[in-house]
């Protein structure tokens, strides 16, 4: 059995090389053209396994070509360390939410130093310490003088048990994740970011990012959810209360028979509070809001509703009609409140046919305007012709959306509108571990932000975690401060913000992590923004992205950007499959960093990662693909050490090769260029790296032929600097060898850096192999002295042929009628003509 190459020994070796090297701390340089890549950060929570690692071996390639190409590469790591799952790793574990987090980015560091990635660790970033979350704060009270940060009342989980606000990630199936009660609906009092004020620029601006995948502009198209239609005042009988709703059919006013609301407004519990309704309704709500939002509004969900009690007066018509809170119904979409027309809206409709609730058709199809109106057996949702519709009856259904929404303004009932689906962005978050939110109440001054000066105010760590109730709320040190206008008695703010108030501007941190005056210095920000790829899942094609985007919108505007975009290209990687299921620690398939790195190596599992599948395809983990990767690094090993020590394999010393045996000069010189095309294009354009790995595996295929033969014979050293003799159907000479082994070993570097290393220095080289010029092709060495011409007989395939590019068509055709199988078929027949289609095609045509 052949030895493995010694990748333990090399891989730490190249390893520490580079950390002692600081070969890849980058600083501005405006001589150099810049590029800033970056991969979303990790959440600390554990050891990283072979899913995560996709992510960082695309980026690590790229960045490592990059900077062989000429780049000044901005290439950071951090951790997005706080969250929930830390705070229950604390209370679970009895440790505290810093010392559980801190541990697991020592682990996280520990693996990717392991598979070489080649992070500018200088600029590191965690975002759960003081020196980044102060930036956290002093952009809320930015965005808090400029009306972006507001409060207000929105629904929350609550565990009447518990006596706490839940996330929804501690929902299970209607109940408290840690005592199992049913979990409770209230309003509560919380901070939001106005990112509707940016709805249309966010919208509009989803045209200029040429470089993102379409699935994901379209995604956030549709969370942003911009419609045109009328607002449209009912009014809550026995009330003052005007219900405003909105529509894109204000055609079907007049068969309007019942109202909806979805089960988060905040109406629904005052409207039902201290009447009979309201027991019922507490529990229809408290048990549809926990459900995720794109199952209640699936088509082939059943819909629920319960009457509130109460009506609402169509200003059309002047009838009252029911209120109902629906399940299909979304606060996000229009007002949260829809006027119901079950004879034009299929969800209306069966939600009419199981409440029994009247159906009143006001359009009818232009085919059959004429003839009485008959029971629908379905909604009719098409344009027609308007009927029961008053002064409108008659009028062609698309002309009277305009006449109707126009004689609406006239009363003053409605108005011509455009309405988001998107709302403002809820920041407030009922638990410990997170950046706390600088607001101080004051009994006479009331809310007052926390001077500037004041800033961090940093999280307390004297705190206890019981699993009820924010632990900031029970300590004093924390909530009891004095009010920074009038010096009196004072209370913090004890909620936290979400943790993708962390993310949204962490990649601007980067490029000037240790400046002090504000989030980051503009001079260098200028130089480095926006980042010219971004590489992750696409799981967080709206929400990350989409504040990430909102931020840079907002702090230009404050005066801290000058670009409008964080991102200029954005790479979604596929999944990491195994066992037929994504790789995750719940599913238990996970295969570790650390075992893969000490059986086969790092250089293996990158190339295996890379190589398996395109990346922005899933990816099917394979025992049998890695070991056919770490064989691939072996026979590359092997074929470099033979050409540079000149020792034949045993199989070439049977029998000594003819000198006109050996593959052309030209030939292997041609391989070489075509290579470097091939793999240049295919990791530059189009992200390809499986197949310009296959690329290079073909070159060593070609080189292991050359190099099996040349050393059964006398040669000189390698590097003997003489010239290569080029010359078509010379054989290959050793400079050329040279040439085609530097070459591949140079192309193969990025996916497998630390083998590279080895070999270039193997080769007589100085290190390091990162820092020489990618290699550049000459388009004249890849041309094909000989083209494949096809042949038919009659318009038909007979034979295929291989001939010198120069050959004219007479030549050409002259070949096409010597050829042996053509001589066959044509034996007997007359020819008629011969048509030559230039390089392509012969077809000989017979009578």
């Amino acid at each position: 059995m052949r030895e493995h190459y010694p990748f333990k020994k090399i891989e730490k070796k190249w390893q520490d090389y580079w950390g002692k090297k600081g070969q890849f701390k980058v600083k501005e340089d405006p001589g150099k053209r810049k590029y800033y890549l970056l991969e979303m950060f990790p959440y600390p929570s554990g050891k990283l396994h072979m899913g995560h690692m996709r992510n960082y071996v695309v980026g690590d390639t790229l960045a490592r070509f990059l900077r062989m190409k000429g780049h000044n590469v901005l290439y950071p790591m951090g951790y997005d360390s706080f969250g929930l799952p830390a705070e229950n790793a604390a209370f679970q574990n009895k440790t505290h939410p810093a010392e559980w987090t801190k541990r697991c980015i020592s682990d996280m560091r520990k693996q990717q130093a392991k598979m070489g990635l080649s992070y500018d660790w200088d600029r590191l970033t965690i975002t759960c310490q003081p020196d980044y979350y102060k930036w956290n704060q002093w952009i809320f009270l930015k965005f808090y003088e400029k009306g972006l940060a507001y409060k207000k009342k929105a629904p929350i989980n609550w565990c009447p048990s518990c006596k706490t606000v839940l996330a929804n990630e501690q929902v299970e199936d209607g109940k408290c994740w840690r005592c199992e009660s049913r979990v409770e609906i209230k309003d509560l009092e919380q901070w939001f970011f106005k990112i509707t004020e940016y709805a249309e620029e966010l919208l509009e601006d989803l045209g200029r990012l040429a470089g993102w995948p379409e699935r994901v502009k379209l995604m956030q198209e549709n969370w942003i959810g911009k419609s045109t239609g009328t607002l449209v005042n009912f009014r809550l009988k026995d009330s003052d209360k005007i219900l405003p709703i909105f529509t894109t059919r204000p055609d079907t006013l007049y068969g309007v028979t019942f109202m909806t609301m979805a089960c988060e407004h905040p109406l629904v519990l005052e409207l039902v509070e201290g009447t009979k309704y309201e027991k019922e309704v507490k529990e229809f709500v408290n048990r549809v809001i926990l459900e995720d939002r794109f199952t209640r509004t699936a088509e082939d969900k059943e819909k629920e509703g319960v009457f509130i009690g109460r009506y609402a007066i169509n200003p059309l018509t002047n009838e009252e009609v029911p209120i109902y809170v629906a399940n299909f119904v979304l606060l996000e979409y229009g007002t949260g409140i829809i006027m119901a027309v079950p004879a034009h809206d299929q969800r209306d409709f069966e939600f009419a046919k199981k409440y029994n609730i009247p159906i009143k058709q006001v359009i009818k199809p232009f085919t059959v305007h004429r003839k009485p109106l008959t029971e629908l057996k379905e909604a009719y949702i098409d344009p027609g012709i308007m009927v029961n519709s008053a002064q409108f009856t008659g009028l062609n259904s698309e002309e009277a959306k305009e006449k109707i929404t126009q004689y609406l303004e006239e009363k003053g009932w409605g108005k011509r509108t455009v309405q988001y689906k998107l709302r403002d962005w809820l920041i407030s978050r009922q638990r410990y571990w997170g950046t706390p939110i600088p607001i101080i109440y004051c009994e006479k001054c009331g809310i007052m932000p926390v001077p500037e000066e004041d800033l961090p105010v940093e999280l307390p760590q004297n705190v206890k975690f019981t699993g009820k109730g924010n632990p900031l709320k029970d300590c004093q040190e924390f909530v009891n401060c004095r009010c920074p206008k009038c010096k009196e008695k004072a209370k913090r703010e004890t909620d936290t913000m979400d943790t993708f108030v962390d993310s949204s501007w962490y990649f601007s941190r980067y490029c000037s992590p240790d400046y002090d005056k504000e989030p980051f210095e503009k001079k260098r920000i200028d130089y480095w923004m926006p980042v010219d790829q971004y590489i992750g899942g696409i799981e967080h094609a709206i929400m990350h992205l989409l504040y990430a985007r909102f931020f840079t919108k907002a702090l230009r505007d404050i005066g801290l950007y000058k670009i409008d975009e964080p991102f200029k290209k954005l790479f979604c990687q596929g999944m990491v499959v195994k066992d037929g299921a994504k790789m995750s620690k719940s599913k238990g398939n996970v295969v570790s960093v650390d075992e893969i790195t000490n059986k086969y190596g790092a250089d293996t599992a990158r190339l295996f990662i890379l190589f398996a599948s395109p990346p922005e395809k899933d990816l099917e983990w394979s025992v049998e693909g890695v070991e056919g990767s770490f064989r691939f690094l072996n026979r590359v090993w092997r074929l470099v050490n033979q050409a540079t020590s000149h020792k034949p394999q045993a199989t070439s010393q049977k029998k000594k090769p003819e000198a006109d045996s050996l593959p052309p000069v030209a030939d292997l010189h041609r391989k070489v260029h075509q290579t470097i095309k091939k793999v240049t294009e295919d990791i530059e354009k189009r992200f390809h790296f499986n197949t310009a790995i296959s690329a290079i595996m073909e070159l060593v295929n070609a080189l292991h032929l050359v190099v099996n033969q040349l050393t059964s014979y006398p040669v000189t050293q390698f590097k003997t600097g003489k010239p290569a003799n080029r010359q078509t159907g010379k054989p290959a000479n050793r400079q050329t060898i040279e040439e085609a082994i530097e070459t591949m070993v140079l192309l193969l570097s990025p996916f497998a850096p630390h083998i590279c290393e080895e070999l270039w220095e193997n080769l007589g080289n100085k290190p390091s192999i990162g820092q020489k010029d990618w290699p550049t092709y000459d388009p004249k060495a890849i041309i094909e002295e000989e083209i494949l011409i096809i042949i038919q007989v009659d318009g038909k395939l007979r034979s295929r042929i291989k001939v010198p590019i120069d050959l004219s068509d007479d030549e050409v055709k002259e070949k096409a009628l010597a050829d042996g199988r053509i001589k066959k078929f044509i034996s007997g027949k007359k020819i008629k003509r011969v048509i030559v289609i230039p390089k392509k095609l012969v077809n000989i045509v017979t009578e």
